[in-house]
C-alpha cells in the first residue's frame, strides 16, 4: 500500500505529464473527495496508508482529469451558496461569480413570484428558495435533460420549486412574475472557438452560445419581458464581459424605471439589473 503523500505525488505527476494545468491542486481535490476529508487535511495525514479499494476508486476519475475534463464533472457535484449541486455535461458548471448575482437578488429582490429562466442545474433558483422559503420559485429551461438534473438538485436540497420546460418566456404565457432571473447563453459564435478546451469540449454548447453576436437572448428578453412582469417587477441577468454598454442600449426605454450594470470581483461588467415602471406596459 502507498501513503497519502505518495498517492498525491504520483497523481500530480501523472496529470503534469499529460499537460494538465493545476495538476497538484486537482490531485489534492480528487484525493480529498474520495478519502472524504478536507484538502488541507491531507498534509496532516501524509503518512497514512491508502487502502487498495480507495486507490481503485481514484484511478478512473484520474484518467478523466488527464483528458481535460473539469473536476466538477469528475466529482459530480459543486457547492453553490451553501447548496450541494449535482453537475454533469447536461448543464453548465456553476461559477463562483454567479454567487454575486445571488447576493444582488437576495439584497434587492422584492416579491413572492420568482422565475429562474435558463436554469441549467437550478443553482440560482434553488438558492433563492432556500434563502426565502416563502417565495414561489419556478425553474425553466429549454433542455429537458437540464431540467431533469435541476429536479434532482431541488429535491436533494429540500427546495420545493416548480419546473417547466420551454424556450425562454414561452412557457409562461399569460402569467406575470415579481422577479425574473436569467443567466442566458451569451458567448458569440466566434468567441466559442476561443474558449478553453475544458469548457468548449465538455460543457453544453446550447447553454454557452447566444448567437453570432452573443446578445441575441438579451434582445429577445428586451422585447418580451415587460408583459411578463408585474408593476415594479425586477430582472436580474448575468452578462458577458464587455456587454454592459450594449445592454444599456438594448434595454433603453420608458418601461424601465431602473437600468443598472454591476461588476464582478475582477471589475468587469457581469450583471445587469432592471426594474419595471409602475402602471406601464
Amino acid at each position: 500500500m502507498k501513503t497519502i503523500g505518495e498517492v498525491l505525488q504520483l497523481s500530480a505527476l501523472f496529470l503534469e505529464e499529460r499537460g494538465v494545468a493545476r495538476a497538484r491542486r486537482l490531485a489534492e481535490e480528487l484525493l480529498a473527495f474520495h478519502l472524504q476529508t478536507k484538502r488541507l487535511e491531507l498534509y496532516m495525514e501524509f503518512d497514512k496508508l491508502v487502502e487498495e479499494k480507495e486507490l481503485s476508486a481514484i484511478r478512473a476519475p484520474l484518467k478523466r482529469l488527464s483528458k481535460g475534463e473539469p473536476i466538477e464533472y469528475v466529482l459530480g457535484e459543486v457547492e453553490f451558496a451553501g447548496c450541494q449541486i449535482a453537475v454533469d455535461p447536461r448543464v453548465l458548471i456553476p461559477r463562483q461569480e454567479t454567487e454575486i448575482l445571488l447576493e444582488h437578488i437576495l439584497k434587492k429582490g422584492k416579491g413572492a413570484v420568482v422565475w429562474d429562466l435558463c436554469t441549467g442545474s437550478g443553482c440560482l433558483g434553488i438558492a433563492v428558495k432556500k434563502a426565502r422559503p416563502e417565495t414561489d420559485v419556478t425553474l425553466s429551461d429549454i433542455s429537458l435533460d437540464a431540467l431533469a438534473l435541476a429536479k434532482i438538485n431541488a429535491e436533494s436540497n429540500g427546495a420545493k420549486v416548480n419546473l417547466i420546460q420551454g424556450d425562454l418566456l414561452a412557457p409562461f404565457a399569460g402569467k406575470k412574475a415579481d422577479i425574473i432571473i436569467c443567466n442566458p447563453p451569451y458567448i458569440s459564435t466566434s468567441e466559442y472557438f476561443g474558449l478553453s478546451p475544458s469548457v468548449r469540449d465538455f460543457e453544453p454548447k446550447l447553454a454557452l452560445v447566444g448567437g453570432d453576436r452573443g446578445v441575441e437572448f438579451y434582445e429577445r428578453l428586451a422585447a418580451e419581458l415587460p408583459r411578463f412582469l408585474n408593476d415594479g417587477g425586477q430582472v436580474f441577468l448575468e452578462i458577458g464581459t464587455g456587454q454592459g454598454a450594449l445592454l444599456q442600449k438594448i434595454f433603453k426605454g420608458e418601461v424601465w424605471a431602473r437600468v443598472e450594470t454591476e461588476k464582478d470581483w475582477a471589475g468587469h461588467d457581469r450583471f445587469f439589473f432592471l426594474e419595471k415602471c409602475h402602471c406601464l406596459e
